[in-house]
């Protein structure tokens, strides 16, 4: 990062109001010569209403923005949503543009704009534990994934032998994995 203000258009990370990123972006997008990324990222969660996909800002208050800092800042820190610009004291440093180009790719490999979509990963041979119901508590080994039904059958014990019982992905506390 930078700690003086690029010459050009550069890249800076922009706090916005609680819950308010789509707000702050579609609102900095009618600004002429600013450019916005407000990744998106989307998930399956599991609620008392069923599976549901939930959908939350990628960076929770904040949205990335390129624009020349010396004539466009009043105009997009006085945009709805927007709360100010990400500052070391004195000091507002620009986000490198191979860091938002590179997280660009990524979202572009789903093939949807601004929208990370991402699953649980399990693979077979992975031991976890049941979450909830009866059998909340014990410890299986997965033994095959069904990812079309959201299904995973599992190998456990009970009640003195083991026994391979098919159980909803959703129902599973996955192991903790560095991230790749």
């Amino acid at each position: 990062m930078n700690a003086l203000p690029a010459s050009g258009p550069a890249w800076y990370c922009l706090k916005t109001q609680t819950k308010r990123e789509a707000i702050a972006a579609a609102h900095l997008r009618e600004l002429q010569g600013v450019e916005v990324f407000c990744p998106l990222l989307r998930y399956r969660k599991a609620t008392r209403r069923g599976k549901i996909w939930w959908v939350e800002a990628l960076f929770p208050g904040y949205v990335l923005a390129r624009f020349q800092l010396s004539t466009d800042e009043r105009a997009v820190m006085y945009s709805q949503g927007v709360r100010g610009l990400v500052r070391f004291g004195d000091k507002v440093p620009d986000v490198p543009g191979d860091f938002v180009d590179a997280l660009r790719e990524e979202v572009a490999k789903q093939g949807e704009k601004e929208m990370l979509t991402v699953g649980p990963r399990i693979t077979e041979g992975e031991e976890v534990e049941l979450a909830h119901g009866p059998l909340g508590g014990v410890k299986a080994t997965v033994v095959e994934v069904l990812p079309a039904r959201e299904r995973v059958r599992v190998l456990l014990e009970f009640l003195g032998r083991e026994q391979v019982v098919e159980v909803d992905l959703f129902s599973l506390l996955l192991p903790r994995r560095p991230l790749p």
